[in-house]
């Protein structure tokens, strides 16, 4: 027959190995649930890639048309310095340094009404136009001040936005005429092992209201796809993976499991004495 104590250690024991027991089978199942297939991983998959020969895509880019809100860089140059002052608010040296708040302040907005301030020209109409169709009415606009001037015209107000399952989220800036999804998805770190591949959210301002696109990054159609090309203001919006939710709820578990297993172990404690 058990003497009080030995009872004491056995029922300890027990509880011990039973809480044990609960709290391995409750992490393992949860770690089961949130591992990711390596299938989940890959861009662009296809079989149709070889080093041979190239993968050619012929996809429609979508051009940009200026809109109220943005913001030029316009520079005049000629041979004549003076003059070239007239007609700048953009110098040379705020274009290189490429501090987004400086090419801000130095810059053309477009107003409400689609039209920007030119010093000496007046008010130049550009909402609608694209970026080379600006350079243009504003090179013929100068030669009628000054020859031989050449226009330079930048779209300085080119950002993105990046959210979600993505390494370092946030708002970027691109100093190019274009960027694509790769190079946008670059600029955050690329994706988390938890971001969805399949499940990639495009948001895209237009004259009819907001546009919402889901990407499949594992598509190699992708490349071929006219939103593969991103255009100024859009927004990119990561989804987590079902296993990003099974992973916190793990981690829940196993708080929980450990919780319990004090619990039984105070009561077992409470019981033999």
């Amino acid at each position: 027959m058990l003497t009080r104590t030995a009872y004491f250690r056995l029922s300890m024991r027990t509880s011990f190995y039973t809480s044990l027991r609960m709290t391995v089978l409750g992490l393992l199942l949860g770690l089961l649930g949130s591992c990711v297939a390596q299938r989940e991983l890959p861009y662009l998959q296809g079989k149709d890639y070889s080093t041979r020969a190239a993968v050619l895509v012929d996809n429609e880019r979508q051009v940009y048309r200026l809109q109220p809100g943005d913001v030029l860089s316009i520079l005049v140059q000629s041979v004549q310095p003076a003059l070239n002052e007239m007609f700048s608010m953009t110098t040379g040296q705020n274009i290189q340094s490429g501090d987004p708040g400086n090419l801000f302040v130095s810059g053309y907005s477009v107003d409400a009404a689609g039209s920007i301030a030119l010093p000496t020209v007046g008010r130049l109409k550009v909402a609608g136009l694209t970026v080379e169709e600006t350079q243009l009415l504003v090179q013929k606009e100068v030669a009628r001040f000054m020859r031989e001037a050449n226009v330079v015209v930048k779209l300085t107000s080119f950002k993105l936005t990046i959210l979600g399952e993505v390494r370092t989220p946030g708002r970027y800036f691109v100093y190019n005429t274009q960027a694509t999804v790769l190079e946008a998805l670059g600029l955050a770190g690329d994706l988390t092992e938890f971001g969805s591949r399949t499940n990639v959210k495009l948001i895209r301002q237009t004259a009819k209201g907001s546009e919402v696109v889901l990407l499949d990054l594992t598509d190699p159609n992708l490349l071929r796809s006219k939103y593969y090309f991103l255009l100024p203001n859009d927004a990119l919006y990561v989804e987590p993976l079902k296993a990003r939710t099974n992973r916190g709820n793990a981690n829940n578990l196993g708080l929980v499991f450990g919780g319990l297993s004090t619990i039984i172990l105070l009561l077992s404690f409470i019981k033999a004495n």
